[in-house]
């Protein structure tokens, strides 16, 4: 209608005028309501003409959307193995901090496994300050083997001098025993050394590779324990918390509730375009939008992303083949749009309805100096007719709260 009424003002009323003033015909005369079209026929024909042409113009170079949405994305509250529910700690709907407890889950089993890892790691210590004693016994017995076979040596050495010197003072038997006596006491000897050897390698080696995997499985036990402990990963508000003490939870079956982050919805606008916008809609156009949850309010967008895509051309791979005419309705663009100045959002409520308008610009193309006559006039209408757009949107959001509570079936 606004298009319209535009139109006429260069059209039906210039005709009119030529009619009245240029050949005298007057209203109630010859231009009656029965004449109307044949005084007005080019005035009325170039009008509609006109018409559709501005409408065309403006809405695909200045396209506009009623499917914007505030999406969100929700966190499903979920722990990572089966349990049943000791305490809570949040109520039904509640808002929460980033690192907070939510639940907990019965911790009889792995605070088992973490006392029994806890008790290996220190019966390893123990085995190791054993050893140590072990070393300082083996190198007693080394100092006191060394002295018996020094001593059993040196009773040979002399026997053996006399016997060199008088065969008769000493006999064949008691060297044969004195050297048993020297090769035992090299045995002693050597078998001290391999006992301290044992436990230095034992110290050094196994007892640390067994204190390394007690550990290691105390580490695992602690993160087991922790599993039992749900924490919320942002700040945010939870929503539909029905657990209770008792209950039996499994991360398969369903979650225990939903988290949603404060930030959620407050970041951008999604809107689904028309497909025949494709080439027009680009990066740094700027926007505006009205939503439901905040009336009579204009905000300020600038597209920030095209999805470069239309989602309803999307398949799963399976044993049937696809067939286009299984998709009934086209995709739309997805575009994002992002509010121009900080918390231009704050007060649309996530997964609010809106109705949005992106503007062509071309300021940098008719900067350009040898830009023609023709491109330089239709890019300049092409600019001015957003206005008519904008007026648009501003009645929209002027008419939506009577279009809601006062038609909407209140």
């Amino acid at each position: 209608m606004l298009e319209l009424m535009i139109c006429s003002l260069f059209t039906i009323l210039p005709d009119y005028l030529y009619r009245r003033y240029g050949q005298g015909k007057r209203l109630g005369r010859e231009i009656t309501f029965y004449s109307v079209w044949y005084e007005f026929r080019y005035g009325i024909t170039t009008c509609l003409m006109l018409t559709v042409a501005l409408i065309t113009v403006i809405f695909y170079f200045h396209p506009s959307s009623t499917n914007v949405t505030a999406y969100f994305r929700t966190i499903p509250i979920l722990p990572e193995t089966n349990g049943r529910v000791a305490e809570v700690f949040v109520g039904f709907s509640d808002q929460v901090e980033k690192g907070a407890p939510l639940f907990k889950l019965d911790s009889t089993k792995p605070q088992a496994a973490f006392e029994l890892a806890t008790r290996q790691l220190v019966e390893v210590d123990a085995a190791m300050v054993m050893a140590k004693v072990d070393i300082a016994a083996a190198e007693g017995d080394i100092q006191e083997a060394k002295g018996s076979y020094k001593q059993a040596l040196e009773e040979l050495q002399t026997k053996e001098e006399l016997q060199r010197r008088n065969a008769d003072v000493v006999t064949k038997r008691e060297i044969e025993r004195l050297r048993n006596a020297v090769e035992a006491r090299q045995g002693a000897l050597t078998a001290a050394e391999a006992a301290k050897q044992s436990a230095e390698t034992k110290l050094s080696t196994l007892l640390p590779a067994q204190r390394a995997s007690a550990e290691a499985a105390q580490a695992q036990a602690q993160v087991e324990l922790n599993k039992m402990t749900v924490y919320a990963g942002v700040t945010g508000h939870v929503e539909q918390f029905s657990l209770r003490v008792g209950d039996v939870v499994n991360p398969l079956m369903r979650p225990a509730g939903i988290l949603i982050p404060s930030e959620a919805g407050r970041l951008y606008l999604v809107a689904g375009f028309n497909q025949i916008e494709a080439q027009v809609v680009k990066v740094g156009m700027t926007a505006e939008a009205t939503c439901a949850s905040n009336p009579l309010t204009i905000i300020p967008l600038v597209v920030t992303q095209v999805q470069d895509f239309i989602s309803a051309g999307q398949f799963r791979t399976s044993e049937q083949l696809i067939d286009p005419q299984q998709t009934a309705r086209p995709g739309t663009l997805l575009v994002f749009l992002q509010p121009l100045f900080e918390g231009g959002l704050d007060k649309v409520t996530p997964g609010s309805s809106c109705v949005a308008n992106a503007y062509t610009n071309n300021h940098d193309s008719l900067a350009q100096p040898n830009i023609g006559w023709g491109r330089w006039l239709f890019l300049h209408m092409v600019d001015t007719v957003s206005i008519v757009h904008a007026m648009i949107l501003r009645l929209q959001a002027l008419v939506l709260p009577i279009k809601v509570l006062v038609f909407g079936g209140h």
